[in-house]
């Protein structure tokens, strides 16, 4: 082999008994550091999300070599497969107009909460997942699942936020034309409340752009990844990813690389200092 290469043996095996060096300890150690928070992450963070959590540990490391130690290493986020929603919009019951109109960056939390509707699988039979976000932070604020998708499902996951969050002064509700949304009881609640209603153009997701990439990313880094026996059990997946992982510990590239829980307090704090 010396011969072929064009190398003295002696060398070669002086360059076997050299200690690794400095670069390459210190990258092999990067390595493992890496793999733990890609783990943590369920197998979800590609080289930013992952960058941004070393960078947090005080670990003074480039993205680029991020980068390249995760392909070397065959480390990598999870593709997004396609996915299906469905809405019953074909009724008679009046709506709302499209006041949000994509205007997603939204200055405080409580200013504008978004809504929508999706189903996953489970062997028992489908289960369907209603979600409220606050588009301020991110966060997922409220939420129900259930066999159904009658309007107690949207009524109970609206009904828990506005159980949690403290809301003062004008509040947007947007949600898609669904039945549910339209319906008397759902349109009275938000009445009660003198919560202000919006609703997405007929057959315009991108005007609920905000929760369907969040019902997208849920698909990608939980549902697609599980076989669930049960409804029981996959509710019991989903509020773990929502409260526990998505909402305290996901970095979001929207919000700079900080979880929702993070953002509210780093808003909160922020505005308690300027008081």
């Amino acid at each position: 082999m010396c011969r072929l290469l064009g190398v003295s043996s002696s060398g070669f095996y002086a360059w076997r008994k050299r200690p690794p060096s400095r670069r390459r300890v210190e990258n092999q150690r990067l390595v493992r550091e890496i793999r733990e928070i890609h783990q943590l992450s369920r197998g979800t963070y590609g080289s930013p999300r992952v960058h941004a959590e070393l960078r947090s540990r005080k670990r003074p490391v480039g993205l680029n070599r991020v980068e390249r130690l995760m392909r070397e290493n065959g480390i990598s986020a999870r593709l997004k497969r396609r996915w299906q929603k469905t809405t019953d919009s074909k009724h008679t019951l009046p709506v709302a107009p499209n006041t949000l109109d994509q205007q997603f960056d939204v200055k405080a939390p409580n200013r504008v909460w978004a809504t929508d509707i999706t189903y996953v699988w489970t062997l028992e039979g489908w289960l369907y997942l209603a979600v409220v976000e606050d588009l301020f932070s991110r966060r997922i604020v409220g939420w129900s699942m259930a066999k159904h998708m009658r309007t107690e499902l949207v009524l109970d996951a609206l009904d828990m936020v506005i159980g949690n969050r403290l809301v003062e002064g004008e509040l947007m509700h947007h949600s898609d034309r669904g039945s549910q949304y339209a319906s008397f009881t759902y349109q009275k609640r938000l009445e009660e409340h003198g919560i202000t209603c919006s609703m997405s153009r007929r057959a315009s997701c991108l005007d609920n752009a905000v929760v369907e990439s969040f019902f997208g990313t849920l698909k990608q880094e939980l549902v697609h990844r599980s076989t669930w026996i049960s409804r029981e059990q996959a509710m019991s997946a989903i509020h773990e990813y929502i409260e526990v992982f998505y909402n305290r510990w996901r970095r979001h590239s929207t919000l700079g690389q900080v979880c929702p829980a993070e953002y509210e307090r780093n808003h909160n704090q922020t505005a308690a200092d300027a008081a």
